[in-house]
């Protein structure tokens, strides 16, 4: 067994030092001191340690988590590691580097994104060990430290291997449990949605529990919030309050822009979390449409349970984005009411779309949004973004005009008209998407 133990902690190596092994074989050949293999005693324990701290860290987490406990861990640990380097990205703000003033600092710059050079990490022992290599000065204790740390770190493996590799392999095959035990939540959700009757309670507290108990749905939300975070840091990072005074309508312009910005981020996210609604039912469909249960209650309750918290997300960006850029009170009231308005519809035509381009086989919820429908539903999502802002250009241009000019602002009957359209239209793409998805819903065959 210790044999076969080796053999996998050796391919699990070799297989994730292949990247690191180019690199380093480029960063030698780059050199005039390329002679030999003598830079390969650095490398090898520098990819020794992290391998067999993965396997050790894997082996205790099967151990302590059940199989699919342990693998929706590492999951959501790999998504909060991506959505930590994108927020990083964003915040180091490299956008400076294209500004003429930021080259004289560029030095200073690329050192602050230099890796950590802690004495007491291994990324530091192997960059002196090959430095002093290439410079013909070889350093012996950074060899030294990386040596025993490799030999302390496979001493350590094995006797973890030893004690847990059998437990860890046992569980590993066992299935994870299934289902989601009821429990205060679910009793309090309960006693909130009573007034709503028990078939659409029902389907609300459904979609709520599939939707928590699916890692591959909950966790996204992790990606989600580091997107959100950055869209608010590039509007804050507008260089619309710096130096010179910005002009009013300048501001205003960015102000009403910001609202198709902000449509077609929430059509993205109904693409991801509302558009699969429908297909996620799978083909136990028949069974709702065979039993006594309305149709519209589901449709109802899908409707709402991803309107309600994208709402929620419209409302907080539009508002926090307007603070952010001082806009003045009619352009917060017109950003507000019309986001509400597109929340509406954006997932009713996601609603619509995805009952009529249904995935019944796809058990992967990720991969929907990406299907032919949902290209067809962006496609109706950014005409329905242009026809509000192309209709509600005519006033917010009156508004600015009359603000330019030093005039009082007046409601005039074609700013009220403007208004009203755009109601209608909103109004238009959220009911008729949903009946046709009602009408849609109860058409399936299986």
């Amino acid at each position: 067994m210790l044999h076969a133990e080796t053999r996998l902690r050796v391919h699990a190596t070799l297989a994730t030092a292949t990247v690191t092994l180019v690199a380093g074989h480029l960063v030698t050949l780059a050199s005039d001191k390329y002679a030999g293999v003598g830079w390969v005693g650095a490398f090898v324990p520098f990819l020794i340690i992290p391998a067999v701290l993965g396997s050790a860290a894997t082996l205790i987490l099967v151990n302590v988590f059940p199989a699919r406990r342990t693998r929706d861990l590492l999951s959501i640990i790999a998504l909060a590691a991506a959505a930590g380097v994108i927020l990083l990205f964003r915040i180091i703000r490299p956008e400076q580097l294209a500004r003429p003033e930021g080259f004289r600092n560029l030095l200073d710059f690329i050192t602050v994104l230099r890796a950590p050079t802690s004495p007491l990490l291994p990324s530091d022992w192997v960059t002196r060990s090959v430095m002093g290599y290439l410079n013909g000065a070889m350093d012996w204790l950074p060899l030294y430290l990386l040596w025993s740390t490799a030999g302390a770190a496979v001493v350590v493996g094995a006797i973890l291997h030893g004690k847990l590799y059998h437990t860890g392999f046992t569980k590993a095959q066992e299935g994870a449990e299934r289902f989601v035990r009821g429990g205060r939540w679910s009793r309090a959700l309960g006693g909130l949605l009573r007034p709503l009757g028990p078939a659409r309670r029902e389907f609300v507290l459904k979609d709520l529990k599939l939707f928590f108990r699916d890692t591959t749905q909950w966790s996204q939300l992790i990606l989600l919030g580091a997107l959100l975070l950055v869209y608010v840091f590039n509007i804050r990072a507008l260089p619309l309050f710096r130096g010179a005074q910005v002009p009013f309508y300048l501001v205003s312009v960015v102000s009403f822009l910001n609202l198709g910005l902000a449509g077609f981020v929430l059509a993205s996210i109904a693409a991801r979390f509302i558009f699969p609604a429908v297909s996620l039912e799978g083909r136990q469909m028949w069974l709702l449409r065979s039993s006594p249960l309305e149709l519209k209650a589901l449709l109802w309750s899908k409707y709402w349970v991803g309107t309600i918290p994208l709402l929620v997300l419209a409302l907080a960006i539009t508002v926090l984005t307007n603070v952010i850029l001082r806009a003045s009170p009619f352009m917060m009231a017109v950003g507000v009411g019309t986001i509400v308005l597109l929340t509406l519809a954006i997932s009713a035509l996601a609603l619509a779309f995805g009952a009529l381009y249904p995935q019944f086989e796809t058990e992967n919820a990720a991969q929907i949004p990406t299907s032919f429908g949902g290209l067809v539903f962006m496609m109706a999502t950014i005409a329905l973004l242009a026809v509000v802002i192309v209709i509600e250009s005519a006033p917010v241009y009156g508004y600015l005009r009359a603000a330019f000019n030093h005039q009082p602002i007046k409601v005039s009957p074609l700013m009220i008209g403007a208004f009203l359209i755009v109601i209608g239209v909103c109004a238009a793409a959220t009911a008729v998407p949903l009946r046709i998805a009602l009408r849609k819903i109860e058409e399936f065959e299986f």
